[in-house]
């Protein structure tokens, strides 16, 4: 079941995912993996774990709290000795948040050990779970994440690459995985490519990960993308790659360009950097409006906002402050400071707003209640007017892939005009950019409504999967769905 968080001092931003990392053939195994992981920290700041293997037993080590924290102490590394390992940063958008959830999961099967850890979310993992509850399965955790560890167990293949294969077949929604047996570092990716998943080298290693940022903090060099619905197996044999899925097209989260992807990060051959300052461009083409000084929502408002300062020539300007010191339990929450909690992480800076005509640009607005907060503390500072311009369409659905969003009753967009949203946010004129300007700033034509190039479902309702598990028969989940044969 996908977790909101009620923190009160969240920038009501739609959270990340997870961040897997994997690598195979190198002594510093573990101390790579956690650097990986280090690089991966803005996929998921809840827990994070390592499972290594040095030729004779797997070594675990999970916790709840940042990669730094948990392995930055070098005799956590020494317990984590082997030549291959799998690492696995977690934010909860299945599952309760607690220690028996941490990935990478372990468990020993027939065959031996094997270590999963996945990024994504599986939208019949409940229906699943209940199936083998039935059949005897017994479950120590509440992540989806398990659900693949008992199809894996009671597969009738021998190989572990066909009970893999043999597993997946049964699932729906999205993943991207790492696995590590005995002998094997094994990769995955769902057919319709949702999540990302990167292959590396690090001189003679194999290295998976989620994004090219974690490749590139331990100087390995990006080799290409695990495709979708690819198995890539890595052993002392080198790297073999299997298709056992008919083809369909590919659908990639749209908002790992928008907002979760690292700006330094390569995703499916773009630059996120550069899709972002390119959305900001579009979006001041299709909605710039008089103003003194564009700025930045920070972070994740800036790249977006240099693209349409540099469009318009309107000075780009750091107007708002963030403190990146503060974490989710900076303090207690009560109702007295309450109210302070935008100002923990943002802070005006009045010098570069006052009597201006500010442009306030942010990646996307979720329930509003920052945005309305942000807007109040421009004005305070003395903004002439204010005026907000958003680098994604209005989010209107929930997602079921792995994204951590409010039910569709909570998002401002699903149950008000851009008329209304602009009122109850308080700002002088309010725009996003289309949907067919989006998929212009991908290097696409437009959106194709009968074949879009990507999974933007929280834009349009147009799911790519059934949702067994989320479908309530009151029309809340409106399904489109879009597999054909690429």
């Amino acid at each position: 079941m996908i977790e909101c968080t009620n923190d009160p001092f969240d920038d009501d931003k739609l959270h990340e995912e997870c961040g897997v990392f994997g690598i195979y053939g190198t002594e510093d195994a573990s101390a790579l993996t956690a650097l990986g992981l280090h690089a991966l920290q803005h996929r998921g700041q809840e827990a994070a774990g390592i499972v290594s293997y040095d030729g004779r037993r797997f070594h675990p080590h999970r916790a709840r709290g940042l990669v730094g924290d948990i392995f930055g102490r070098a005799e956590v590394i020494r317990r984590l000795p082997g030549t291959m390992a799998v690492g696995h940063t977690r934010y909860a958008t299945t599952g309760e948040t607690a220690v028996r959830n941490v990935q990478p999961l372990y468990a020993d099967f027939d065959f031996g050990g094997l270590a999963l850890g996945h990024n994504g979310n599986l939208t019949n993992a409940r229906q699943l779970r209940r199936e083998l509850t039935a059949e005897g399965s017994l479950f120590q955790s509440t992540t989806d994440t398990e659900v693949f560890q008992h199809l894996i167990a009671r597969s009738r293949q021998a190989r572990l690459l066909d009970r893999i294969i043999d597993a997946l077949r049964q699932v729906d929604g999205a993943y991207s995985l790492v696995a590590l047996s005995r002998r094997k570092l094994i990769g995955a990716r769902d057919p319709l490519g949702v999540r990302p998943l990167v292959l590396g080298r690090l001189g003679e290693a194999w290295v998976l990960a989620s994004e090219t940022c974690a490749l590139d903090i331990i100087a390995a060099e990006y080799v290409r993308d695990v495709a979708p619905g690819e198995i890539v197996v890595i052993d002392d044999d080198g790297l073999t790659s299997h298709q056992p899925f008919a083809p369909v097209r590919q659908r990639f989260c749209i908002f790992e360009y928008i907002y979760f992807a690292r700006p330094d990060s390569l995703v499916e051959g773009r630059n996120v950097y550069g899709v972002r300052k390119a959305i900001g461009a579009e979006l001041a083409r299709e909605s710039h409006v008089a103003a003194d000084v564009v700025v930045p929502i920070p972070d994740s408002g800036v790249p977006a906002a240099i693209g349409y300062a540099a469009e318009t020539g309107v000075p780009f300007e750091l107007g708002l402050i963030r403190n990146h010191y503060v974490g989710r339990t900076f303090i207690e929450p009560t109702d007295e400071i309450r109210h302070l909690g935008v100002k923990l992480k943002h802070n005006a800076n009045p010098v570069m707003l006052k009597d201006k005509r500010v442009v306030l640009v942010d990646d996307s607005i979720v329930r509003g209640t920052t945005s309305k907060k942000i807007v109040e503390m421009v004005r305070h500072a003395g903004a002439k007017e204010v005026h907000m311009r958003i680098s994604s369409p209005p989010t209107s659905s929930p997602c079921f892939y792995g994204i951590d969003t409010p039910q569709k009753s909570e998002l401002l967009a699903a149950r008000n005009t851009v008329e209304e949203m602009r009122v109850a946010i308080g700002v002088d004129t309010l725009a996003f950019i289309s949907q067919d300007g989006l998929y212009r700033s991908m290097g696409e034509a437009g959106r194709n409504n009968a074949l879009p190039q990507f999974c933007d479902a929280c834009f349009t309702s147009q799911y790519p999967t059934t949702l067994t598990d989320h479908e309530d028969g009151r029309g809340e989940v409106q399904l489109s769905l879009l597999v054909e044969p690429r």
